[in-house]
């Protein structure tokens, strides 16, 4: 406490004028004297006892600051009495709460950086592996036709390992919140155009028939290009699963309150256990073989419904997906219209 050299001086201050005092009142009267030094002892007691107290819990408040800048589970909430000492108090709890569930949060989102980073590095290794492989049986096998089947195996698992790479680059953009998206009414029409566009001819080569039954009218609010990436990971991730000779039917709903575009296709549909985590990053489930010879919805790697999800989220809709009772995958795009969306 004597540390202190605000309480230094009040201490020196008050020793001078105990002892003018006790001159002056001795002065007049020794009895007055005594007193006026017996009144100041008192006083400079009370005064110790009330700063030593308020020190005290000072030093408490600092401990417990203390602990949880080292990450100490252990918090004391301590009184809830009346007065400027107390209202210090009661904001540094605040604070301290605060800062303990911050430090929560960033161990978590350690883990997860750690569980993601592990989780890249195995499917990147995947393919990779595959490839050299491959390459390295291109090299023994001298017949073309095994060597150019095996260097379009090659290609393909080299295409795969782009799309993850692609798909991680646009998800770490998106969680580090440095995409703007634009703000604009599309046509259902002309978004669902934008999103097929690129996959014509993967479904000509496998004779899939997309069926579209969508109004006129119906418009979301959003970023045209973002939203057409979304749409096609959905339909791609149809396509994949209704095999050669499938149909995918796209329909929309429009009323003044949303507008809902689903997509159904005739594959094989998800694996029960497989629905709840299906928009989960990394994610790769069970599939299900049911009336197909393909391997139904495959997950893949996890990342293309990931980041369908994040791109609808953030642009105010919501995404699900179901199994339809005839058979086949249902997924259920949701746009809420809100007054600024209404054109007058």
């Amino acid at each position: 406490m004597m540390r202190n050299k605000e309480i230094r001086q009040a201490v020196l201050w008050f020793l001078s004028m105990t002892l003018i005092l006790t001159t002056a009142g001795y002065t007049i009267s020794p009895l007055s004297g005594v007193l006026v030094f017996v009144m100041a002892g008192l006083s400079g007691t009370l005064f110790f006892v009330i700063t030593r107290k308020r020190y005290r819990r000072i030093a408490r408040l600092s401990e417990q600051i203390d602990r949880v800048l080292h990450n100490d589970e252990r918090l004391k909430i301590g009184e809830a009495e009346e007065g400027e000492l107390s209202i210090l108090h009661s904001e540094i709890v605040k604070m301290t709460l605060r800062i303990r569930e911050q430090n929560e949060a960033l161990r978590n989102e350690k883990e997860h950086l750690a569980d993601s980073l592990a989780d890249v590095a195995h499917q990147l290794r995947t393919p990779l592996t595959s490839v050299n492989i491959i390459l390295s049986l291109v090299e023994k096998d001298t017949d073309q036709k095994n060597q150019k089947a095996l260097l379009r195996e090659a290609g393909a698992l080299l295409e795969q390992t782009d799309f993850l790479l692609t798909s991680l680059l646009k998800l770490s953009r998106l969680d580090a919140k440095i995409v703007v998206f634009q703000k604009e009414q599309i046509k259902v029409k002309d978004l669902l155009s934008a999103a097929l566009r690129p996959l014509f001819v993967s479904m000509d080569l496998h004779d899939i028939r997309v069926r579209t039954d969508i109004p006129e009218e119906a418009a979301v609010s959003g970023d045209l290009k973002w939203l057409a990436e979304a749409f096609r990971n959905i339909i791609k991730n149809s396509i994949e699963s209704v095999g050669d000779n499938g149909q995918i039917e796209i329909t929309c709903e429009n009323n003044p309150l949303f507008t809902e575009i689903i997509i159904h296709d005739d594959g094989a549909g998800f694996s029960e256990e497989d629905l709840p985590y299906l928009f989960e990053r990394f994610y790769q489930g069970k599939y299900k073989e049911e009336n197909h010879e393909n391997m139904g919805h495959a997950t893949g790697y996890g990342i293309g419904l990931a980041l369908c999800r994040t791109i609808i989220m953030e642009q105010g809709g919501t995404v699900s997906a179901k199994n339809h009772p005839q058979g086949g995958a249902v997924f259920q795009i949701r746009f809420t219209h809100f007054p600024t969306d209404i054109k007058k």
